[in-house]
């Protein structure tokens, strides 16, 4: 069965850091496009960052730049999500995603698989 699982999500202060962890089973990485969105209460959901395994390409949203990045030592189908100099409008569910030979930055309706969230709460 293919799954994926999101973890390591919780409360900080702003200002704080939080590693997110991504963990796939059923499937490998390769050809695959591995995205991290989230949504914030009554917002809808946005991308905000992705991998592709495919050419290596990365992307992040404007309001991440710069604080948060997808690290170049992830493990074998693992995908971490590095957020540093968090602020009150990070909080939200976090949800990792993937999709077979997609573009990075592509819409939500393009990923086939998703994870079933984590939260992040930043407090200020």
């Amino acid at each position: 069965e293919v799954q994926l699982q999101a973890s390591g999500g919780g409360l900080v202060q702003a200002g704080g850091s939080l590693r997110l962890s991504c963990a796939a089973s059923g499937f490998t990485f390769a050809d695959y496009t591995i995205a991290w969105f989230r949504q914030a209460p009554g917002k809808e959901r946005e991308g905000v960052a992705g991998i592709s395994y495919s050419d290596g390409t990365m992307y992040y949203a404007d309001s991440v730049k710069g604080r948060f990045t997808i690290p170049s030592d992830n493990a074998e189908n693992m995908v971490f999500l590095q957020m540093n100099s968090l602020n009150s409008e990070d909080t939200g569910v976090y949800y990792c995603a993937a999709g077979e030979q997609i573009l990075v930055g592509a819409p939500e309706e393009m990923y086939d698989v998703w994870g079933q969230g984590t939260l992040v709460t930043v407090s200020s």
